[in-house]
Order: structure tokens, then sequence, then C-alpha cells
């Protein structure tokens, strides 16, 4: 597992220095969806954190991310660093980072918003069916400071 794990991590380092190289022009989609880069605040070591994510839903401003770790039984550290830091950064489409506030989508959202999230990679729904969690959905919307 541990072999797996660094496997994936060098493959995804190489993915972000390209992308963040090219500015998004390569490796800009993974499976058919906007490839972004995720900058949070670690939630117990106050450090800038990026990952790279895809986003299966884009409306306008708002972009829509799936914690789904693989369908592993507990969430990602990303997610656990938005839940206490919501003001993060998001880098789509080789455009500059962005200052976003990052929100779990309410129940009612969630309805609205997981057959698009399956229908944009039918993968999150085994990864859903691999756990007894429910998988949260992320929204990000424009940050929008105190004047």
């Amino acid at each position: 597992m541990r072999l797996r794990a660094s496997l994936f991590r060098a493959v995804t380092g190489m993915h972000a220095a390209v992308f963040r190289g090219s500015r998004g022009r390569l490796l800009g989609r993974a499976a058919g969806m906007p490839v972004v880069i995720l900058t949070t605040t670690g939630h117990r070591s106050g450090r800038r954190r990026r990952t790279m994510l895809t986003a299966p839903v884009v409306d306008g401003d708002r972009v829509v991310l799936v914690a789904s770790y693989g369908g592993h039984s507990h969430n990602p550290h990303w997610f656990q660093n938005l839940l206490i830091h919501s003001e993060v950064g998001l880098t789509i489409a080789g455009r500059p980072e962005r200052r976003m506030r990052a929100r779990v989508a309410t129940p009612v959202e969630r309805l609205e918003l997981w057959p698009r999230v399956v229908a944009a990679y039918p993968g999150y729904e085994r990864y859903q069916q691999r756990t007894d969690r429910r998988i949260p959905l992320v929204v990000l919307e424009p940050y929008i400071g105190a004047g």
C-alpha cells in the first residue's frame, strides 16, 4: 500500500508541476473534468497546502469539488482544512489563483448536484459504494471580504 501511495504522490506531483508550469494549458483536464489546484490552510499547521483535484461541476463562478478520497473511510485532509479555514485559493483553466469561500453543500444542493457529479465521472458512485460515510460535496464561491 505504501508503494502505491508513493507512486500516486509522484505522478500527482509531476502532473501538478506540468499544470503549474504551463498555467493549465497542458494537463488541464482529467477524466473529462477540469483540473484545479485547491490551496487550503492547514488546520493544525497553519501552512498553505496545495492539492490537485478535478471539478466535476463548474457553473460560472461556482465550482463543486468532491471529497471522495477514493472511497476511503475518512475524509481527505484538504476537506478537514477547509472546515476550519473556509477561505481558499483556486487555480483553474490557467487563470491566476482566485480567493474563494468553501462550504459543504446543503442536503438540498447535494440532491441536485450528486447526479451531475456522477454524470461527469461515474467513478464517484463507485467510491460512494465503497464507504459508509456520505461523501461530501464542497461548493466554492467567490470570496467577498468584509469591506
